[in-house]
Formats: structure tokens, sequence, C-alpha cells
């Protein structure tokens, strides 16, 4: 997937990030009609450096759209261990960004100080979790070009590391004296890395500064441009005009006593000679005005056009505070932002960022990102779900957050003040839920009645189809076959057995599969894979294993994940022999032929399944070996152990079991299972109602 977004990183404080922002924003304009800014962590909602990206270019997006949590929200969750509801709220406004716009230009934490250990970590998983490539920004102020250069490589083996594409380097403040040239880092396909000269008006305050990090007030301004003239350095004049005269430079804020009008003259008249300098501002101290006249002088020549500022401190307060001002790049510094893009476009090659931005790629999928386009997917289908063990609290629970998150709508069975009761010794809102006892329900006898339509023919007795109604997994499933639910999840309190059982019997398999299978989502560091059958299905015949192949590629493409197929055994290609492998080529076939359009293939050993490389030496030629995203098992003993070797070896999110094959979708949870299994569980129930 061509990149549609570009994340800017930095190790370090004052890097330049804005800089570098202000300058790929220029570039990017030349390629993209609609571009969104977006810095996923802020000080606060009014974020300067937003402001500034958005009015110097005019964007159309909204404030509150370019953000996603506050500094302080943020430490917040990271003290509580909740990292994935971090990185949740920013891929949920990254992901409508993405919507609204062509390009998203995303900025890490620059100024910002998170928590100093993990601020460019956290930047880079969040990098990660967006899917967007890095272009980086190192400082070589305090050091030598080399010395940058050797920070950029241990950058890439951080980026490496994490499966993070660089797409550019940056390295601001370089030394006039050094080479300036582009250069190349990494291997075969080298990244661009820009040295950029210092230029020392970009870092110096300006009057505005000054004016908005002090008291001070004004006492002449002719225009708004004069707060835009950059201070060289503060200048005390407590002395006579002529020695005054002798110090004064280009570009000083003239520090000098209220009561010192020869020295105001001075300034004056030094304003009207070509042959003196100019003052950034002045600025007067002390517990005295101006003489009136001598400000009358000033206001009324319309060549003077210099500030003139008072603070009610002594001239070396004041001088102390000039030279602690940071100096900012706000939409109010007009005359630096042209700067800082001139400055830009002079040391970078606009063609070298575009052409790394066509060659871009990225196919990171990584578990907080799926389960956010899981929810979005089901909000946005609004399937009423059905759960019936309404009598466990993480049931409950999760109720009140699937609601809250407009995830699905829910219906409760059980007793409605029973439930509501225990609900609010939990502290828990159901707001929004339905609720059905089927005990007392209307529906009841008709249920019955409809079962034993069903099932007659198995011996089932009027009375027994009324008794079964009584049980809530039975009659929870009638719903869903009824219509009068969308899907079930069950099995917090409940058997497998107990939950599959009644879908079997009453909802039934889809045409042309004979079985009931399952598959686990495997979400990994970077990418999501399917695992099945690891749940269902103990040792599946040739045509039942290619149900369980066909079954699992239809849906892994209702997740969106493009299905390719491999039939795992101990052996690749046509090199192994034995009943197991001949079981596994046999399927391999009869799925093909099911689905000619998905691309099937085995017997193939998993490495040669998953590995680019060991494919090419096993398998080369094959349209599956080194490329699969579903991995089908020959057997339960198989797939139950490696989906469990694979979560507890590398940390993996495993979401199932997932069934698959039944006419209309039923779930079976893990009676271990927690809060977020049962909220991700629903979720995919309602995506899997809206594709049946």
């Amino acid at each position: 997937m061509k990149a549609k977004s570009l994340f800017i990183v930095s190790r370090e404080r004052h890097a330049g990030t804005l800089f570098i922002a202000l300058g790929l924003m220029e570039i990017l304009r030349r390629s993209y009609k609609r571009i969104a800014f977006f810095k996923p962590i802020v000080d606060s909602a009014a974020d300067s450096d937003i402001r500034t990206i958005k009015e110097s270019f005019d964007l159309s997006q909204k404030s509150e759209e370019a953000w996603a949590v506050t500094l302080e929200e943020a430490r917040d969750l990271l003290a509580e261990g909740e990292e994935e509801r971090l990185y949740e709220r920013i891929i949920a406004r990254y992901e409508a960004l993405k919507k609204e716009y062509d390009f998203v230009l995303c900025a890490g934490f620059g100024g910002t100080r998170l928590l100093e250990a993990v601020d460019f970590d956290l930047d880079l998983k969040i990098a990660k979790n967006l899917s967007a490539p890095v272009a980086g920004v190192v400082s070589a102020e305090g050091r030598s070009l080399e010395e940058a250069e050797e920070e950029i490589a241990i950058w890439q083996m951080a980026l490496k590391e994490e499966k993070i594409e660089p797409l550019a380097f940056f390295i601001n403040r370089v030394e006039e004296s050094l080479s300036c040239s582009v250069r190349r880092v990494g291997g075969a396909r080298s990244v661009p890395c820009f040295p950029i000269p210092y230029e020392t008006e970009l870092d110096r305050p300006t009057v505005l500064d000054l004016l908005e990090a002090t008291d001070a007030k004004t006492l002449i301004l002719k225009s708004a441009k004069q707060l835009e003239r950059t201070i060289r350095r503060p200048l005390v004049a407590a002395m006579h005009p002529e020695h005054f005269l002798e110090r004064f430079k280009e570009g000083d804020i003239v520090i000098v006593p209220a009561d010192r009008s020869d020295i105001l003259l001075s300034v004056f008249a030094a304003n009207h000679s070509p042959t003196f300098p100019a003052a950034s501002a002045v600025v007067v101290g002390g517990d005295f005005d101006v003489a009136e006249n001598i400000l009358k002088l000033l206001r009324s020549d319309e060549n003077f056009r210099i500030a003139v500022l008072s603070i009610r401190k002594d001239t070396m307060q004041i001088a102390n505070e000039v030279q602690e001002c940071e100096a900012k790049l706000t939409p109010r510094h007009k005359r630096k932002i042209a700067l800082a893009l001139g400055h830009f476009a002079r040391y970078v090659d606009a063609s070298l960022i575009e052409e790394s931005l066509a060659r871009a790629e990225v196919n990171i999928v990584t578990p907080a990102m799926f389960l956010h386009r899981i929810f979005a997917s089901a909000s946005a289908l609004k399937k009423n779900i059905v759960l019936p063990e309404s009598e466990d609290d993480r049931i409950l629970q999760a109720a009140e957050t699937i609601l809250r998150r407009n995830i699905a709508q829910i219906t409760l069975l059980g007793d409605e003040k029973r439930v509501l009761n225990r609900a609010g010794i939990l502290g828990v809102d159901l707001k929004g839920a339905i609720f059905v006892d089927p005990l007392k329900s209307d529906d009841k006898a008709r249920y019955a009645q409809r079962f034993y339509e069903l099932r007659k023919e198995k011996g089932v007795t009027p009375e027994a189809a009324a008794e079964l109604m009584e049980n809530f997994t039975y009659f929870g499933t009638m719903m869903v076959y009824e219509g009068a639910a969308d899907g079930m999840v069950s099995g917090a309190t409940h058997t497998t057995r107990e939950t599959v059982l009644p879908a079997l019997q009453i909802i039934k398999t889809k045409p042309g599969i004979d079985i009931v299978s399952s598959v686990f989502f495997m979400c990994l560091d970077t990418r999501v894979l399917v695992y099945g059958d690891c749940a269902i299905v103990p040792d599946p015949d040739p045509k039942e294993l290619a149900q369980i192949a066909v079954s699992s590629a239809e849906t892994a493409k209702s997740f969106g994940i493009e299905p390719v197929v491999a039939l795992l055994s101990y052996s690749s290609g046509s090199s192994g022999v034995g009943k197991d492998v001949q079981k596994v080529r046999e399927a391999a076939k009869i799925a093909a032929n099911m689905r000619p359009d998905i691309p099937i293939e085995g017997p193939l050993q998993y490495d040669a399944a998953i590995d680019p490389e060991v494919a090419r030496k096993k398998m080369p030629g094959s349209r599956v070996a080194g490329r699969a995203t579903v991995f089908i098992f020959p057997d339960l003993n198989t797939g139950n152990n490696t989906y469990k070797a694979v979560q507890r070896s590398t940390g993996a999110i495993a979401i199932g079991p997932v069934l698959q094959g039944l006419k209309k979708p039923v779930n079976d949870l893990s009676r271990g299972c927690s809060v977020e299994d049962v909220v991700s569980t629903v979720a995919i129930t309602a995506i899997q109602a809206g594709r049946s």
C-alpha cells in the first residue's frame, strides 16, 4: 500500500521538528490537494505548532481534528498501564483524517516532554501503529556532521527493529564550515539525508516573543511588522550617548531607563542616519515615565518605525528576561516562516522527497490498528448481538463498553431487575441495552414450536422443545435464527459444546459447507495472520480440511486481510510421502477447485509459507509460499498447540476462536475470557452478521 502519511520524529528537544514540518508541508502541496496535519500528543488543546501549520498553509481542517490526547491524558494512561488505549485514541483520530484528506503529515513530541526515557520509543510505536514512514530529525548543534551521522546510524537500527520505513533524515543546525550536500545512508535502497546549515535568525527571539513572555506594554507601535524583528542581543544603555553609539549594533534591543531622554533621542537620530544601525526595539524600564514631549516626537515621525515597550523593572532584570526569552515560530512570525521555508528549500531537494514518497510502501497492521478497524467496521453496521450469560460480571462490563463505544446493539437475556441490580453493584451503566427474559418472553412458545418443527425428525417432542427454550443459549440461538438478533456470543460460563450444538441444530451450516470450524486472528507486532482450525475439528479428512481452508479464506477477507492460503504439513510441495502429507495434498486440490479465485497451496512447511527467503529455495514460483496470510493446520492437535506457542513466545494477541461455516454468526468465548475478549468477539460477530 502506497504511503499516504509521513511521521516526523526527533530524539531530542529543539531539534527543529516544526521547521522540518513547514518545509515538508510546502513540498507536499505540490502533489496533494487536501493535506491534514496531525500531532498525536499535545501540551494542550491550543497547540502552537498546529496553529502555525494550519494558518501558514490555510488548511481546511478544524484545530480539534489535529490532535488526539493531551500530555496529561497520555501520562495518566501510561501510568495506569493503558498504553493500548492511548494508541486506540490516536488511531481513531488519525483514521478519521485519512478518510477526509489525501495526505496526513504527522509530528511527534518535538519540544514536549512525556516521560524522558520513553519519548522516542513511544513516538516510533505511534508511527508504527499509524503505519507511517518516518522522517528523522537530528540536531548537529554542539557536534560534528560525522557525529550526527553516527546518531542516524543508531536510529536506523531502532527503526529496523520496529519494522518502520525511514523516508528521509534531516540534520539541522550544521556548522556552515561543514559540507551541506545531500548524502545517502543505508543499504541498497539508500535513504536521502539532508544536512541543513545553522540559520541564526531562526533561533533568535523576536520583539513579539518578548512581548508575550513578559509583562511589557507597548508605548509606540506603528505596525505589527515591527514586532517581527529579531533581537540580536540586549544592550543596556546606562551611559552617555557617545559611548552608547559606539556599542550600538544592528538588531540590538536597547534597554534604557525611562528618564534617559538623551539615549532615546540618540536611537531616534540613528534611525534617520544611513550610517548608523537600527534597533530591533526599545525597552524603557524603571519606575519613571518617559517624558511626554519625547513620546510625542517619536510618535509623530512616520519614519520612526521602532517599537517602544515599557517594563516596570530595572534595566538588568529586563536584560536577563531578554536573554532568557525563547525563540518561537507562530502564525504571527510571518517573516521567520518565509525565511524558514526559503532556507529549507535551499538545502532540501524536493524531488528526492517526492521520489522517496512515491516508492514508500507500508504494510504494517499492529494489534491496536486491527482492533480499531474491527470496532469501526462493527459500529458502522449497527448489528444487534445477544448475550445469554448476563449473570457473569465480565459480560455486563463488556456490554457497557460496547454500548458506550457504539460497537453494537446489545440484548441481554435474564431478569431485567436482577441484571440491573448487579450492574449497579458493579458501577456499570447499561443504558441502551435491550433486556429479554426467556422465562417470561411472549416469544417462548413460538420459539419452542419452531424448534420442535426443526428437530421432530430427530426425536424432539413438543415438551422437550418447550423445556429447551428455558435454556438461555438455546433461546438466544433461536433469536438469531428468527432474526430477532443478528448474532450471539456465549461461552463465558458454558462449554464450547453448549454454545456450538444449538447453533448446529438450529442455524446450520452454509451451502457447500458441512462442518463448523474456527480461526484465530494472530495479531503479531506488525501484521495479522489467520490460523485455522485451532479449536473445533479434531482430525478433519481431506474434504473437511478443504472446507476449513475455504471458510478461513472467506473469514480473512471479511476482516480486510487478503487471503493467501497455505495448508501446512511437515514437507513442502511434492517432496514428502505418507498418509498425513497426502491428506493435506488432497485437501489443497479440493480447496483450489472450490475457490480458484483464491491462492491456495499445500502441503507447505510453516517456514516456507511465511518466509520469502525460505520460499525462494523450497518453493520457487509458488503463488503462496513466502506470502501466506491464512495458515491451515492438518489437525486440532497441531493447530491448538501452534497458536498457543506463538501467542506465548512472541507476545502476539490471539483473537478468537471465531466460528465459521454457520449461516448466521454464533461465537464461543473461553471460560477464562477477559472483558476485552468479550468486546472484540462481539465486534467480530457484528461484522460476520454484516457479511452473512
